[in-house]
């Protein structure tokens, strides 16, 4: 196996007066992300654990270029990501989706599904036809397990285990390499959470997908992970294979979270 994505010294801070990420502005400042380093190899479910406010998504957007580091080098796929603009980042970007905790904010509710779904297409490949574009959106929604008459309905006809799949079928259309899900299943109840998760690890599978999965819940990261990172106050605290972390582990703050689980699984799901 080889590094698909590597993050080296990423550092993040924002203002306390504005809340506002920038590098620029007086009075306190907070730091989000402060130092992190780490390499995910291709295939491998790289996971971020750590409670709420602790940097996790600030660093999950880093990794994708939705927000800009004040300092740190990212290295994706053999490219210097950071150095990267116009039409060399565009190409980059296809091969780099995200999969939102929120499946009802982040589906625009004034688009159908067909359109929501299509649109990485209509962006990254438009010499497809209209009717080409159709077929692939409805091969992947079929594929998270959506029936195509879902292509002309809107988001609010759907459960958040429903509109979770769709925001996977957005992120999957293109086929990237690595998929960033920012707790792709906080939101949803367990049963439906645990259908999300066995979906995401067939995907993973089917066309040999990279994932660097956030997340705050430790049974969930047990399920998934290959190797995780424990994250407290913008720097990783403890990392290895998941198995080392979750049932030896060496940092107090990582007893300190599995010692308010009930019970942390030892067996992957699937």
């Amino acid at each position: 196996m080889s590094s698909l994505l590597e993050a080296r010294e990423l550092r993040k801070s924002y203002s306390r007066a504005t809340g506002l990420f920038s590098g620029n502005g007086d009075g306190p400042r907070f730091t989000a992300v402060d130092g992190v380093s780490f390499s995910v190899e291709s295939g491998e479910t790289f996971a971020v654990v750590g409670e709420s406010g602790c940097g996790k998504t600030t660093l999950a957007r880093m990794l994708l270029r939705l927000i800009e580091p004040d300092a740190g080098e990212i290295q994706f796929d053999g490219q210097n990501l950071l150095a990267l603009s116009g039409e060399e980042l565009r190409r980059q970007r296809r091969q780099m989706q995200m999969i939102f905790q929120d499946p009802f904010a982040s589906l625009n509710p004034r688009m159908r599904v067909g359109e929501i779904v299509g649109e990485p297409l209509a962006i990254h490949e438009p010499g497809l036809s209209r009717t080409e574009r159709r077929e692939r959106v409805g091969v992947t929604l079929k594929r998270v397990g959506l029936n195509e008459d879902a292509l002309a309905r809107y988001p609010h006809e759907f459960s958040g285990g429903q509109r979770q799949r769709i925001g996977i079928a957005r992120a999957l259309i293109l086929r990237p390499k690595l998929i960033v899900a920012d707790e792709p299943v906080s939101a949803l109840d367990v049963s439906v959470g645990a259908q999300v998760l066995l979906l995401l690890q067939e995907l993973q599978q089917e066309f040999g997908l990279t994932y660097v999965f956030i997340s705050h819940s430790l049974p969930v990261v047990a399920q998934v992970a290959t190797r995780v990172a424990v994250m407290r106050a913008g720097q990783f605290v403890e990392s290895g294979a998941v198995e080392q972390v979750l049932h030896q582990p060496a940092h107090p703050y990582t007893k300190e979270l599995l010692a308010a689980v009930p019970e942390v699984p030892t067996a992957k799901l699937g």
